[in-house]
């Protein structure tokens, strides 16, 4: 396709507007909720036949699973110079479960939530492709980064309609800290919400303190026209997105992923120091962060890895459109759960972890048979 047309049709379509576009509508077969305790368990129960009966029959799925890993976070950064680095990410419309028996149409980079992380270092040259293959989308995709100086954070020059030439941009990675990539066509709550989201890292000239782990996580929240765990497909709900009023509020694309009930957690050992890098994609909810039985010992406020991090937070905002950056200290096993604490959210809609400690107990530390 000739450079003069793919202008043409971008231009039309980030003029089609945030009222125009179709809407994202997608199913996932799954069964009712399951339960997830915090304080207490939940008791969102299955929903009534004539709830059931307004759903569509769950679709055939594209993919296992949406949920990224979390434990899949680029190596730190150890180099002292400037590079030029090369990234491609591809945008993919997928069915998947969001649990098991229901069914709905994500949206994805890569076919996973978050896309996946983008690690760079002050001063690096960044060349990044931007796909949309149209045997995989049937609506237009673009990369919004706010790690770029740039019209939209590269949006105009990355916006595609399925089956165009591939975008390539360049920018320097300018400012150090931890940032959001999105889409951000017409319809960008719609395609943020459905999982066009991810991180950028771009690691200080010094680079980061030194962790025994990293982690990485997004949370979101789906609109559908299905309640939580009624099984059927579930479509788009954009009146209950304009409302906000959320079906499910998730880690990952999905309720519950990393429980015993879902994925397993996250394990990792006694004596670490762990990073978390959290991504809030929104669109339009504040996410309430906290690590039950924990601290964020340092905490980078939204993403700012130049000042010195505040200490032993216990619950910190998380802005949408917004990476923040935490450390834990794990000095007794047991289950970390991380939640959003606005704990409807986390009980009944599924904004809950596990970061599994293991290792020999503590006693000086903790001690449940004193």
């Amino acid at each position: 396709m000739s450079h003069t047309t793919q202008t043409g049709r971008r231009q039309f379509l980030t003029t089609v507007g945030l009222g125009g576009a179709a809407l994202l509508s997608g199913c996932v077969s799954a069964p009712a909720a399951q339960t997830n305790d915090v304080d207490e368990p939940s008791d969102a129960g299955p929903s009534t036949e004539a709830a059931a009966a307004s759903l569509d029959p769950a679709k055939p799925v594209d993919v296992d699973r949406v949920a990224a890993d979390p434990t899949a976070v680029p190596d730190p950064i150890d180099r002292d110079e400037p590079r030029e680095l090369e990234f491609t990410l591809t945008a993919e419309e997928v069915t998947a479960e969001i649990e098991p028996g229901v069914t709905f149409d994500y949206m994805t980079y890569d076919g996973q939530i978050p896309g996946p992380m983008l690690r760079v270092r002050e001063g690096d040259r960044v060349r990044l492709r931007f796909e949309v293959p149209a045997d995989e989308n049937e609506l237009p995709h673009n990369v919004d980064s706010h790690a770029i100086y740039g019209p939209g954070g590269g949006a105009e020059a990355t916006t595609l309609a399925p089956g165009d030439d591939a975008a390539v941009i360049e920018f320097t990675a300018s400012y150090p800290g931890v940032h959001i990539y999105h889409c951000a066509v017409p319809n960008m709550d719609v395609h943020i919400s459905s999982g066009m989201f991810g991180a950028v890292i771009v690691e200080p000239k010094e680079g980061l303190p030194e962790v025994d782990r990293e982690l990485y996580f997004g949370q979101h929240e789906l609109y559908t026209t299905g309640e939580v765990g009624e099984e059927g497909h579930h479509a788009f709900d954009r009146e209950a997105m304009e409302n906000e009023e959320p079906t499910y509020v998730v880690f990952n694309g999905e309720p519950y992923a990393f429980t015993a009930d879902g994925y397993g957690p996250v394990t990792v050992q006694r004596d670490e120091t762990v990073r978390v890098y959290f991504a809030n994609g929104g669109p339009n909810k504040i996410s309430s962060w906290h690590p039950i039985g924990n601290v964020w010992a340092r905490l980078y406020r939204d993403g700012d890895v130049l000042s010195e991090p505040a200490r032993n937070v216990e619950t910190t905002p998380v802005a949408p459109g917004t990476v923040t950056a935490a450390e834990m200290e794990t000095p007794v096993p047991g289950p970390i759960k991380i939640v959003d604490h606005a704990l409807s959210r986390a009980g009944r809609r599924g904004a809950l972890g596990v970061v599994q400690v293991e290792g020999e107990e503590n006693p000086d530390v903790y001690d449940e048979d004193a």
